[in-house]
């Protein structure tokens, strides 16, 4: 039903796109820091969910809606854009904190987190790009049944994400000690993940599609 090398495209892609420091990323690692590993798992299941109305949503036309009003893309992209310039700004600032930083903050119930999380991730714009115009490019209209081909692809990306962003979880803590014992390198991965933020700001602000 799906190729091979569609699979192996969207895991590559997916892969990319969770290493890449984001929103997500910035989340999940200050609550796991801040709150504990279990607050940081809470927010990851809240992540997941966000996925999965992603995967519904654009298997269910959510990319004809686009089409149909190409004009909300481009809102969310620059909306992000400036979402991660401003994520850029708060770590790269004269006084900036590194989010590895361990640092004490308001313990949030499951709930908040939870919700956090989901709405974390629904307003990703990598995520909604991703479903949007990378995912389909890889669904062949010669292989069959497309709604099929799209969950697959889908399941394939969120498996991904999950693993990388539990991974994150479960090491926050160590990083953070790690990195607090050592200040230079703490402002080095502050510097690196704050030009990052600011190069995907641009990219994605100049972008086409």
């Amino acid at each position: 039903m799906v190729e091979q090398t569609a699979v192996l495209g969207v895991a590559s892609v997916g892969l990319g796109m969770v290493l890449s420091p984001g929103p997500n990323m910035m989340y999940l690692v200050s609550r796991s820091t801040g709150q504990g590993r279990r607050a940081g798992l809470v927010s990851l299941a809240g992540v997941a969910a966000g996925f999965l109305v992603y995967l519904v949503a654009a298997n269910l036309g959510l990319a004809v809606l686009f089409a149909a009003f190409p004009g909300l893309l481009t809102v969310i992209r620059v909306a992000g854009a400036l979402y991660l310039l401003w994520l850029a700004w708060k770590t790269l600032k004269p006084g900036g904190v590194s989010v590895f930083t361990a640092r004490e903050v308001p313990p949030d119930p499951p709930r908040r987190l939870f919700v956090m999380g989901l709405m974390t991730n629904l307003l990703n714009p990598k995520i909604a790009l991703l479903y949007v115009s990378v995912i389909p490019q890889f669904v062949d209209l010669d292989r069959g049944n497309v709604l099929l081909q799209g969950v697959i692809l889908g399941c394939v990306q969120i498996a991904v994400a999950l693993l990388v962003n539990l991974s994150i979880v479960l090491a926050a803590g160590g990083i953070a000690g790690f990195l607090s014992a050592r200040p230079s390198w703490l402002r080095a991965q502050r510097l690196a993940m704050g030009s990052v933020l600011a190069v995907l700001a641009v990219a994605l602000l100049f972008a086409h599609r």
